[in-house]
């Protein structure tokens, strides 16, 4: 069995941050469990760019509001709380957040930890 606090990660290897965001790690791929899980913060006032070509990812909104637009399609679905989007098809897309946006996000294979996005938005698979 595996506890762990959100403050007990905060400061640590664990806390990674972006221009736009903080994620708290809290599963990795360390843990073995096949899937990382992060308590993650986009900042109010940003916008992030992403396409985790190597990652599935889910995400579930807990606080804030935000836009979620899909890069090849065009659609813009509103991001509250109780909302999940789930990227099943690697999808390229663009988080806006309107306030401090808290999202509980999900990605397989899991991270190990010190990702940051790169020129693509995406993460590298280092869980090989």
């Amino acid at each position: 069995m595996q506890v762990r606090t959100l403050n007990s990660v905060a400061g640590t290897d664990r806390a990674v941050e972006g221009p736009t965001f903080v994620s708290r790690r809290l599963l990795l791929a360390k843990d073995d469990m096949g899937f990382s899980m992060h308590d993650t913060v986009l900042y109010a006032g940003t916008v992030t760019t992403m396409w985790y070509k190597n990652h599935l990812e889910a995400v579930y909104c807990i606080e804030g509001e935000g836009k979620l637009e899909d890069r090849e399609t065009g659609e813009v679905h509103s991001i509250a709380p109780g909302t999940l989007y789930a990227l099943d098809k690697h999808d390229r897309h663009v988080l806006t957040a309107t306030t401090d946006l808290r999202m509980i996000c999900v990605f397989n294979p899991p991270l190990v930890g010190s990702e940051l996005h790169d020129k693509d938005g995406s993460y590298p698979d280092l869980s090989k």
